[in-house]
């Protein structure tokens, strides 16, 4: 399992990477290169609409994949998705400025950041079921949450060389090809991950399936047919998730720099902080899931969410360092305690059979949902001088949403698979819930 764990992990971990560095490039230079005759506000919502576009693409990635690793198996996707977004994500930074392009420049970008989000809606289910159809019941949870620090590791690799690059070179240096650099090392990693993921074995559960002739026919119409409701409710319910930290991850960014005029360094420093915390307590967090419950853990984190959004865009106005970190740390707090716990719930949610489509296209869904938009909505909503609390009433709106979606799920722990229950010694053994 440990092997299993750091595999899924690196894995997500270099997909990610590929994911945020357009995000956190989108904030700090793309506006005034590809969208040039834009406004500066008109131009770093085109550049966060070109960032929307790898949402849009994830769910039709994840039928994509979804499809692969229901008929052919887990293993298959987590090649073919990393190659995709390695690749997609090294041309990015090979795509020349409007300057030199034209109106070709923003297209292609377009385009790419299309591929982008269509590698990494395949990768998050392949990587998520790799750990948990192989992990025991009562700790499902907590292995399987390992591909869900993966997220942060691969924020803090890209805006950790941003920051590198961006205090390193003067401002012309860093717009004219420093941005570029963290695109082009995103080939390395790739290869990294494919070399380290070659050994991997596929799932007991997918093994099954495949013995016994089980294996859907047609995993999306099974999904769409029998478990359609399911897929709402599970992107309805992780909506927020995606809303609070691209919040704080993208836009927070952006409107620091651009509106309060806090250091670009600054600001990196405040969110790399947050998230590292954040990356740190997610195994931690998916132990109390184990215990207690899988849907207990998120309708708390909801209910936080929806209570902290104010007192965030407060501290966030203040531009105050040590105040700004407080907010994006509390936020991201209230992130993990939901998405720690669903790389267990989603995948306990659906049959074995559709669950690489099911599990993949309700996360993915919530991506646009809540992912999406945010950075637009919270861009055009924070304007005048005052705090902006448009942003907070829209991301606490999201939370309510996503309450009501997660108190109407069940609850999947089983009871042999708490510790200490009757039972606990079968439950050792990995299992199909």
């Amino acid at each position: 399992m440990g092997r299993l764990a750091a595999a899924s992990l690196a894995g997500t971990a270099i997909e990610f990477y590929d994911f945020f560095v357009y995000g956190t490039a989108a904030a700090l230079v793309l506006g005034p290169l590809f969208f040039p005759t834009f406004s500066p506000v008109a131009g770093v919502l085109a550049a966060f609409g070109t960032f929307a576009v790898g949402f849009v693409s994830r769910p039709l990635g994840s039928v994509l994949f979804g499809h692969i690793g229901d008929r052919h198996g887990r293993r298959p996707v987590l090649f073919a998705s990393l190659a995709l977004t390695g690749a997609a994500t090294v041309a990015v930074g090979c795509v020349p400025s409007y300057a030199v392009l034209g109106p070709a420049a923003p297209a292609l970008l377009l385009l790419l950041r299309f591929l982008q989000g269509l590698g990494l809606g395949g990768e998050w289910g392949g990587a998520v079921l790799l750990a948990a159809e192989h992990a025991p019941a009562r700790r499902r949870a907590l292995w399987a949450s390992f591909p869900q620090v993966g997220p942060a590791v691969g924020f803090l690799l890209a805006n950790g060389v941003m920051l590198a690059l961006s205090a390193g070179l003067s401002d012309e240096a860093f717009r004219a090809w420093g941005w570029r650099v963290p695109f082009w090392a995103a080939g390395l990693l790739a290869l990294g991950g494919l070399l380290l993921r070659s050994s991997l074995a596929e799932t007991p559960q997918f093994r099954e399936l495949a013995a016994s002739g089980t294996r859907a026919g047609s995993p999306l119409a099974e999904v769409v047919r029998g478990h359609w409701r399911l897929v709402l409710l599970t992107a309805g319910a992780l909506a927020v998730g995606y809303a609070v930290f691209y919040a704080v991850s993208t836009w927070a960014l952006a409107y620091g720099t651009e509106r309060l005029g806090v250091d670009r360094t600054v600001m990196l420093g405040c969110v790399m902080a947050a998230v590292a915390v954040k990356g740190a307590l997610t195994p931690f967090v998916a132990l109390l899931a184990d215990r207690y419950g899988r849907r207990p853990m998120c309708l708390a984190g909801c209910a936080a969410s929806a209570l902290w959004m104010f007192p965030m865009v407060g501290l966030l106005h203040t531009a105050r360092p040590l105040l700004m970190f407080a907010g994006i740390l509390g936020a991201l707090l209230a992130f993990v305690t939901m998405f720690a716990v669903v790389a267990a719930y989603l995948p306990e949610l659906y049959e074995p059979r559709v669950r690489c489509t099911g599990a993949a296209v309700g996360y993915n869904l919530a991506g646009v949902l809540g992912g999406a938009l945010t950075p637009m909505v919270a861009t055009a909503v924070s304007g005048g001088a005052g705090p902006p609390w448009g942003v907070a009433a829209y991301l606490t709106g999201i939370a309510l949403l996503s309450l009501g979606c997660f108190a109407l799920l069940p609850e999947t722990l089983p009871a042999a698979a708490a510790p200490g229950r009757a039972g606990a010694r079968e439950a050792e053994e990995p299992a199909a819930v």
